[in-house]
């Protein structure tokens, strides 16, 4: 039997101290470490198969034009927006870990997933729920998955929390999918911690990781997260699997959103967008037409932006509210948007274009609950300010995609073409963007690839330029 040590780990970010600190030398965090009892280091590794110890083979360095390179095979499951979420489709032997608030709905996603691969054995482990608690969601989701009940999918039900075991079973059953719900919940008998320790969580994961990259089965981890947002256990388990997926949304709203933090083998900016019913998660294939509020007259402070997450553009509804300070110091609050950058935003009004905005209150929110960093809001942003403070609504027909510059200057953004084409797919009449989105000395009406819109692009190269078209 190998020999014991205890160590200190922080909880914050998993950095292993051989006695306790206050303050963390890795995240500068105080009071995070905690006593383990773990393994003397050069015993044994670990083999999933069988629960058995034994030694790693060691590799030789291969020269890199004698390595045998192939496009990964995907599996493309019915959910579409999973699948652009993952870049294409869920990677073999991939190991996928989503974090997200508690009853936000990840072992519902997973869940209506593992339903909906028809044809695919598929093993989801809990560690949280029993068996007739799964039964009794499965059923429910079941109509969502395309299936008359749970009992017509090829999917397995195992309430386990040893890995040991949980490795027994995949030997016998051999799945195509494994889902492990949660991750803090198991452990492995080679630590002597209790399970959700950092040890526990970075022994469990590799053991996890051995076998996706072993075997080639594609590994889902269900993850907690703190009350900071971030996701729960040492920073080391995100670095160790191929992709972070964040599922977002308030619980109280029935907009749900899947977000990519880190990718492997895709974009890490993507998203997707699901609603939440009763029946399980329905895909939102055109966000802009939850993002636009449908009003029956005019208001002011409203603009419309098209923006791009990942590579879907999207049109959503920018509002502002301008008003006279009721106290000495006046407000600024934004709801989805970047406060230092609004403040810098009012600092160009304010001397660029003359508008006095030092005593007001200035209030911005995002419609729909997304957080938005695309810098093409910036136009959006400052003509909903200025709509608010003027108490002159803008047409609602017309949108703006511009980054907007501290001497005032509108600057070009990224594939505006794909803006365009959102925004006139969605009757947008007239959109505002930079001319230098136009080659140099060329017009919109001499581009022929500008000559398909029907809707009317406005090129301006000064804010001001926006204001007086727009308000005289």
């Amino acid at each position: 039997m190998a020999k014991t040590r205890s160590a200190y780990f922080c909880q914050s970010c998993g950095y292993e101290s051989a006695k306790w600190l206050g303050k963390c030398p890795s995240c500068s965090q105080w009071n995070t470490f905690v006593e383990e009892i773990i393994e003397k280091a050069g015993a044994s590794v670990p083999d999933w198969k069988s629960g058995s110890s034994s030694t790693q083979r060691s590799n030789k360095p291969a020269a890199i034009h004698e390595i045998i390179y192939s496009e990964e095979n995907r599996l493309i499951t019915p959910d579409k927006e999973l699948n652009r979420v993952l870049g294409g489709g869920i990677v073999s032997g991939s190991i996928i870990l989503i974090g997200g608030e508690p009853g936000i709905g990840k072992s519902t996603l997973m869940l209506q997933v593992a339903l909906n691969l028809p044809g695919l054995k598929v093993l989801y482990v809990s560690g949280e729920e029993s068996e007739q608690q799964i039964k009794m969601r499965a059923e429910r989701l079941a109509p969502a998955a395309g299936l008359k009940n749970a009992a017509s999918s090829d999917t397995y039900i195992l309430t386990e929390t040893s890995t040991q075991n949980i490795f027994k079973q995949i030997e016998i059953l051999q799945p195509d999918l494994l889902v492990i719900d949660s991750i803090q919940t198991l452990y492995s008998a080679h630590i002597e911690s209790t399970p959700g320790s950092v040890s526990q969580v970075r022994e469990c994961t590799a053991e996890l990781l051995r076998f996706a990259k072993e075997s080639g089965t594609p590994v889902f981890l269900i993850g907690h997260i703190t009350k900071d947002g971030m996701i729960a256990g040492p920073k080391i388990l995100e670095h160790m699997v191929d992709t972070v997926l964040q599922f977002e949304g308030d619980r109280h709203h029935v907009y749900r959103i899947l977000r990519a933090v880190k990718n492997r083998f895709g974009s890490a900016s993507e998203l997707g967008i699901y609603e939440m019913q009763g029946s399980g998660l329905r895909e939102v294939s055109n966000p802009s037409e939850i993002l636009l509020s449908q009003r029956d007259e005019p208001l002011s402070g409203i603009t419309i932006s098209a923006m791009l997450e990942g590579l879907r553009p999207m049109l959503i509804e920018t509002q502002a509210l301008v008003s006279v300070s009721a106290y000495g110091t006046p407000q600024r609050s934004a709801t989805g948007f970047d406060t230092k950058r609004l403040n810098m935003l009012l600092a160009v009004l304010e001397k660029r274009c003359g508008f006095k905005l030092s005593a007001k209150d200035v209030f911005l929110n995002i419609a729909g609950g997304l957080r938005v960093e695309d810098p093409a809001i910036d136009l959006a942003v400052v003509v909903a300010i200025i709509s608010s403070h003027e108490d002159m609504p803008v047409d609602s027909k017309i949108c703006f995609s511009a980054e907007v510059g501290l001497s005032g200057e509108i600057r070009a953004v990224n594939r505006i073409e794909q803006r365009i084409a959102e925004a006139e797919k969605l009757g947008f009449e007239q959109i505002f963007i930079s001319k230098y989105n136009l080659p140099a000395g060329r017009g919109v009406k001499t581009e022929p690839e500008w000559q398909k819109y029907r809707i009317k692009i406005k090129t301006v190269a000064k804010v001001e330029e926006v204001f007086n078209a727009l308000f005289g």
